[in-house]
Parts: C-alpha cells; sequence; structure tokens
C-alpha cells in the first residue's frame, strides 16, 4: 500500500493542461482560462457622473445657496458640446460624460431650480460625484489570468473589457465505467440478487462539478469479454473511471482483463478508509483510475484523486482538497496504518469555530450518510487517540464551503 499524498502526486504527474479552445460568454461559466485576458478598451472611457444633477466648476461654489444659469443638458449616451464657464453649469445624469470646464457633480437633491436658474444649496468637494476615465481598467491591462476558473464576476469582467469570445481549456473527457452482474441502473427491472448502481451517475455529476466531461459507458459484466469490449468506448476519453472489480476476488476482473487489452499498472492499493483497491495506471493514451465499487469509496476516491487529475488537466493551480481545523464534540480511538476519511455533521461551538460529529457508522456502502454529510475527518496513519473538543482535519462538503 502506499500512503494518499504519494497516489496523489502520481496521478497528478501523469497529466498535463488540455488544450485550448474559444467559447463564447455564455458558454464560459465555469470553465478556465487557457490565457490571459487583458482589457481592450478603458473603463470608463472618459470622466463620467456617477449621480444625477448639474456638472459645475468647484471655483464657482465657494458659498451657499450659489446660483448657477443651466446652459446644456447631457443625458447617458451624449455630450456637451461646448465648455462650461464661470457662473455655468449643465443638467448631467448618472453615466453622462463630463462637460469639458466642469470638474464637479452636484447631485440634484443639493438643488433648486427656477426656469433656468440652479441654484445649489449645499457646496461641494472638488470632484465629487466624478468617475474618472479609467477608474475600472485601462486598455492593455491584465484583467483575468490564465488558469483562474470562470465565474459570474469574472465573466462580467471579461464582457466589460470588451471580449465576446475567451481562451479556455477543453473540458476532460472522463468515461465512466461500471462493472459487476449484481447491479442495475436506475429504473431497469432488478433482478432477485441484485441492487440498483448510483456509481456512474453520482461520478458523472462529480466529474461535472470538477469541470470535467463526462459520458458513461454503462455496466460491464463480470465476463471477460464483455468488460474488454465495453471498456473499448474510452477510446479517445482523457481518463476511464472504472467502479468496481478493483479488488482480488474472483470476479474482480478489471485489473487482468485490462492487462490483456494494454493496461500498464503504476499503482494499486492505497493506505487509506475508504478506498484501498484502487487501481491507477494507463492504457494507451488513456489514463485508467479503477475505484472501489461501493459508493462511499467510489465518491470518496473521485475527491481526492479524480478531482486532483482534473484540475490539473484544466490548469488549475490548486489542486487540492481544502482542509480547515474543527473541534471534534466526541473521542476517538489510535489510527492504524490507512489514512481514514469519516463522515460527520458540522456545526458552530459556542466560541465560533467549526465543531464536527462523525457517524457512529462508517460503512462504506453506505451512501444515505455521504448524502447528509457535511464533512470528513481525515485522520492520518497511526494518529493517536483523540478526545472531545481536540482540533482535527477536515475536508468541508457543506453549502458555503470551497467542496461544493
Amino acid at each position: 500500500m502506499i500512503p494518499v499524498a504519494e497516489a496523489i502526486q502520481r496521478i497528478t504527474d501523469a497529466f498535463d493542461p488540455l488544450t485550448a479552445e474559444t467559447v463564447s460568454l455564455a458558454e464560459a461559466s465555469g470553465r478556465v482560462l487557457a490565457e490571459d485576458v487583458l482589457a481592450r478598451t478603458t473603463q470608463p472611457p472618459f470622466d463620467v457622473s456617477a449621480m444625477d444633477g448639474y456638472a459645475v466648476r468647484a471655483q464657482d461654489l465657494t458659498q451657499a445657496p450659489t446660483t448657477l444659469k443651466q446652459v446644456g443638458a447631457v443625458p447617458a449616451g451624449q455630450h456637451f458640446e461646448g465648455e462650461v464657464g464661470a457662473g455655468e453649469t449643465v443638467r448631467i445624469f448618472t453615466g453622462s460624460r463630463v462637460p469639458s470646464g466642469a470638474d464637479t457633480v452636484v447631485m440634484q437633491e443639493n438643488t433648486t431650480t427656477d426656469g433656468k436658474q440652479i441654484t445649489i444649496v449645499k457646496v461641494p468637494n472638488k470632484g465629487q460625484f466624478i468617475r474618472a476615465g479609467g477608474l475600472d481598467f485601462r486598455a492593455g491591462e491584465i484583467g483575468l489570468k490564465a488558469g483562474q476558473r470562470l465565474t459570474p464576476r469574472a465573466i462580467g469582467y471579461a464582457a466589460s473589457m470588451n471580449h465576446p469570445w475567451l481562451t479556455v481549456r477543453r473540458k476532460p473527457r472522463v468515461a465512466i465505467l461500471a462493472t459487476g452482474d449484481e447491479i442495475v441502473m436506475p429504473g431497469d427491472p432488478i433482478g432477485a440478487n441484485q441492487i440498483v448502481s448510483s456509481n456512474s451517475h453520482a461520478l458523472a455529476a462529480a466529474v461535472q462539478s470538477y469541470g470535467g466531461e463526462p459520458f458513461n459507458l454503462g455496466i460491464a459484466p463480470d465476463e471477460r469479454q464483455g468488460l474488454k469490449t465495453m471498456a473499448a468506448g474510452a477510446r479517445g476519453a482523457d481518463i476511464l473511471v472504472t467502479t468496481g472489480g478493483a479488488s482480488v476476488g474472483d470476479h474482480d476482473l478489471v485489473q487482468s482483463v485490462l492487462g490483456e487489452i494494454g493496461l500498464e499498472l503504476d499503482f494499486w492499493k492505497i493506505a487509506m478508509r475508504p478506498g484501498k483497491p484502487l487501481i491507477f495506471g494507463r492504457i494507451g493514451d488513456t489514463r485508467l483510475l479503477g475505484l472501489p465499487g461501493n459508493p462511499v469509496s467510489a465518491l470518496v476516491c473521485a475527491l481526492i484523486f479524480l478531482r486532483p487529475a482534473i484540475f490539473r488537466m484544466l490548469g488549475l493551480a490548486d489542486s487540492g482538497s481544502t482542509i480547515l481545523p474543527a473541534q471534534i464534540d466526541c473521542a476517538l480511538p489510535e489510527n492504524d496504518e490507512r489514512q481514514d476519511y469519516l463522515r460527520a455533521t458540522l456545526q458552530r461551538a459556542d466560541n465560533g469555530a467549526l465543531a464536527v460529529t462523525p457517524f457512529k457508522r462508517q460503512d462504506s456502502s453506505m451512501l444515505s450518510l455521504l448524502a447528509n454529510s457535511e464533512a470528513l475527518i481525515v485522520r492520518p496513519p497511526f494518529d493517536p487517540p483523540v478526545s472531545e473538543g481536540d482540533t482535527v482535519s477536515i475536508i468541508p462538503l457543506a453549502a458555503g464551503f470551497p467542496e461544493i
């Protein structure tokens, strides 16, 4: 068995960032930039008003009240052709270009009007309510950096920099193949000795959330030729993810059968729980990640190993899971030689710190507990006994934390 950290390193080292493609802004949400985005324009392109009001010269308003003559009006999108002179003002609206000669905007709430006579009832500060040209950004500046995942905020920024198209990393293509005569897809007839399989759907959702593009190959039978035939459907994928058949039982065929079609094994078995019987290798140009069949093991391993692989292909710099400290509200015995990932719930302690409670049962077949978990408690190999109130490390799963 190899340590978790070594397995993560060997998996991520096997991948390089994928090639780039160009997508429209409408298709860019969640994608990862392959190159820096430079501003194509200056924003704002000139001095603009931040308020509805009147453009004035500050030197004309040393005391209040002061009455000025209105010599024009500037709706947004238009421009006052003249120049604001002594004792003059121009009606202006939010986003309008500040007229030549004016250096201040007085908001309309601080004025009274009598035809073209505008009385300023409060002395403004010079430069008040003017957004200077280039306040936000200037043409040629780097606005967004390569390797950045595109959030709604980032897409809005790119649009304001006048980019209708963006260059992003291609989505990793992830083939998913479940194995086993004992499982059927949801909605299919269930035999007397069968159960419904969740792994393909859960892993596809995980792949999508990580930024990849999943495609489901179905369920391969516990039969050598059938497994070979269905695994061939992964041709062209960046990685083939299998579930089940990774152990050493008579019907655990993944390693031996795929070896017949060129599997080069990198490693097998990791010192972790759940997820010990994990396979990693390659078949030609396609990497293989063979996950255990138990649904909790499959999803935990996807988080720990598949997510970093996808992030590496996307060119994301930080591919590790977020680790946070939390206070545990019960005692735990000394850990054995395997790194443990315990399903748990989160609360806030009286002192405001995160408090974590592990479920009493941690059976890797119990997907209901994982579905209701808000964190995984990470216990290193040979971790000493933990007392109630001690600080432990967690991977947050709850809404509002980075893993979601």
